[in-house]
């Protein structure tokens, strides 16, 4: 499905389902230097039951026309302005790392629209290492290497993937070389310079759910706390021997955890 938000071309996944205003819509928000595509089974699932799914590429990245955007709040701001070009009024949101932030700070900002949140991998403040921000401003691969190693926990390293023949490292690094230059530098920026998060988390008035990798090197779990406890209704769970790509690593878990939620 293509929408138009302020006069750009966007893509969103929607599990092959045309959208049902009768039913329930779940947003999915990716994470720096991703598109849809990461949320494939989780997607999936929902579309065939009885929900709506909008899984977006958000501008800059994937199919979606634009630059990236430049910090969480206007993230934030253009996930109201999506909803409005596609037509619905209320909305689930579930975010994973960056797309966690910019689902929180929505969530905060609009607490009439938005009636549950899922954060996946969040933490609060989301620090970026200066080594990655650097080989990211310089469009280096490097950069690419150091999040696929950091974002993989230790059996995800040596394979394991439920789909046979499937690399899961290997397809993160590919997903994130067909990124246009400047994209990744962009995204890593609107994570490290976010500052609203406790704030926003007290805001938020709908119901939580935290699903945290017990292996991310990305948002380590103890990252998560503060945030965690200024969240007024939360469920918080952690993938054991996870990392940071859970939805790869741990699709079945993510989904039941999210089914439960929903």
């Amino acid at each position: 499905m293509r929408v138009h938000v302020e006069g750009r071309e966007v893509y969103c996944y929607t599990g092959t389902r045309p959208l049902d205003p009768a039913r329930p819509t779940v947003v999915f928000l990716h994470g720096a230097a991703n598109d849809h595509s990461v949320f494939a089974l989780q997607t999936r699932y929902f579309a065939h039951h009885d929900r709506n799914v909008l899984a977006v590429d958000l501008p800059g990245h994937g199919r979606s026309a634009g630059a990236p955007l430049d910090s969480v709040e206007a993230i934030a701001e253009w996930v109201d302005r999506l909803l409005d070009s596609a037509g619905v009024g209320e909305a689930t949101l579930v975010g994973h790392s960056l797309g966690s932030l910019a689902a929180l700070e929505a969530a905060a900002r609009r607490p009439s629209r938005i009636s549950r949140v899922a954060l996946l991998g969040p933490a609060f403040p989301m620090a970026v290492a200066e080594a990655l921000l650097e080989a990211a401003r310089a469009d280096d691969h490097a950069a690419l290497e150091l999040i696929t190693g950091w974002s993989h926990g230790p059996a995800a390293q040596l394979g394991g993937n439920p789909v046979p023949g499937m690399w899961m490292v290997g397809s993160a690094m590919r997903l994130m070389e067909r990124l246009a230059p400047g994209v990744l530098y962009a995204d890593l920026c609107a994570c490290k310079s976010y500052r609203n998060g406790l704030s926003a988390a007290r805001s938020v008035r709908c119901p939580a759910l935290l699903i945290l990798g017990a292996r991310d090197l990305m948002a380590p779990p103890k990252a998560a706390q503060e945030l965690i406890g200024a969240l007024a209704e939360k469920r918080v769970m952690t993938l054991k021997d996870c990392g940071h790509a859970m939805m790869a690593e741990q699709p079945d878990a993510v989904l039941d955890a999210l089914a439960a939620f929903l």
